[in-house]
């Protein structure tokens, strides 16, 4: 009886097993057969205007029949759908609140995107119209935010670099109209001493897209040192039959330059200026102004503030 008990074990299991793998055979062999079925193809319009808005986003659908293995159709049961990508400067003709798309001209780019293992049999409808709504643009300055705080004896070279100086905002004419600049998010860094290289986002608008959606913004850094030097007053503006003698005739200005050019900075690249026209009614002295200074100079400053003179 344990013997037969045994035996019959076995023959169960060697059953189930024969059983399992006629089902897999099964299944190959009508997966391996040719099927049809319809499918809806979601449009996705690509390279339109920042503009534009699609309307009507469930009726931007075709329908195709198509014919393909069970393999390739596998997909298809868990999604009877299949996405659609077409640019609107190539493939779609542009009219007023709406796009064209001739579906039976373009088949071979359905086609061609459905892959090899689908044959197309019927597309519907014959045409696609897209509809869309137009909102009001304009281009405006970027206002680029900082706080940052430098090392000791560190500087940036000249001015922040922007990767773009304006930007396009989109939205209602009411809204677009009150909007002058934008203003980035904040550059904030703190003991600054090496480049700096960001991305920055732009401060949000209600009901306001902005494009592009970031801005890059750049910085060289280096060691910067004070400097003084000695340069002429030079007298603008006065009468010929007017004499002066006035003191002092140099003043001294302090610079903040990068290490790199301190030792190129000469007393004639400033340029010093008292302009008698603006003198005020009884005043004796002249106020200096510095007009001409080097590009790479950081910031400069005068120990005089006034110059005095006696007319001859």
């Amino acid at each position: 009886m344990k013997i037969s008990e045994y035996l019959k074990r076995r023959n169960v299991k060697r059953f189930s097993l024969f059983v399992v793998i006629a089902f897999v055979f099964l299944i190959f062999s009508k997966l391996s057969n040719d099927y049809k079925q319809t499918i809806n193809l979601k449009v996705n319009l690509i390279n339109i205007d920042d503009e534009i808005i699609l309307n009507n986003d469930s009726l931007n659908t075709m329908e195709a029949l198509i014919e393909a293995k069970g393999f390739a159709l596998i997909p298809f049961v868990f999604k009877d759908s299949k996405e659609v990508v077409l640019d609107a400067k190539t493939d779609i003709v542009t009219m007023p609140d709406y796009y064209i798309f001739d579906v039976q001209k373009h088949r071979f780019l359905i086609e061609g995107q459905l892959g090899s293992a689908y044959k197309v049999l019927s597309l519907k409808p014959d045409t696609l119209l897209l509809s869309y709504s137009t909102r009001a643009s304009k281009y405006v300055p970027v206002v680029l935010k900082t706080s940052v705080d430098f090392a000791a004896g560190y500087d940036i070279i000249g001015d922040y670099e922007l990767s773009i100086d304006s930007v396009k905002v989109v939205g209602s004419s009411e809204k677009v109209n009150e909007i002058q600049s934008i203003s980035t998010e904040e550059l904030s860094q703190q003991e600054v001493n090496s480049n700096i290289s960001r991305s920055l986002n732009f401060e949000r608008l209600q009901d306001i897209e902005i494009f592009p959606k970031n801005i890059s913004v750049k910085a060289e850094v280096k060691r910067f040192t004070e400097g003084t030097i000695e340069c002429p007053i030079t007298i603008i503006n006065k009468p010929d039959n007017v004499e002066i003698n006035y003191f002092p005739k140099t003043v001294t200005i302090t610079y903040y330059v990068d290490l790199d050019n301190y030792n190129a900075i000469d007393a004639s690249d400033f340029r010093v200026e008292c302009d008698y026209e603006a003198l005020g009614d009884d005043q004796s002295f002249l106020v200096p102004k510095i007009v001409k200074k080097p590009e790479f100079v950081k910031r400069t400053a005068m120990k005089q503030k006034r110059i005095d003179f006696i007319k001859l």
